[in-house]
């Protein structure tokens, strides 16, 4: 495993047991947001295990008809898909 791939993982774990201990207090709102940070760095690190890292967000809220949001949606999926084939 690289050292990319393990800070990432070390990162994703970090936050799963920041949920768990919302949870436990009932802070049900960023219990969602936490466990959403879980997975995308979960999936930073399968992508950064195979060595391709591509740009998956984009912050223009300029985007017509949330071009900004359909990009990063077809990343993600390409992102998916890349992680199942391995």
């Amino acid at each position: 495993m690289n050292d990319k791939t393990s800070y990432w993982l070390e990162i994703a774990d970090y936050d799963l047991e920041t949920a768990k201990a919302m949870l436990e207090t009932g802070r049900y709102l960023y219990v969602g947001f936490m466990c959403h940070q879980v997975i995308e760095k979960t999936l930073k690190a399968v992508v950064s295990s195979i060595g391709k890292i591509p740009h998956i967000f984009t912050t223009s809220a300029s985007s017509p008809n949330c071009l900004a949001y359909t990009r990063s949606s077809t990343t993600v999926r390409r992102i998916l898909s890349i992680a199942w084939n391995h």
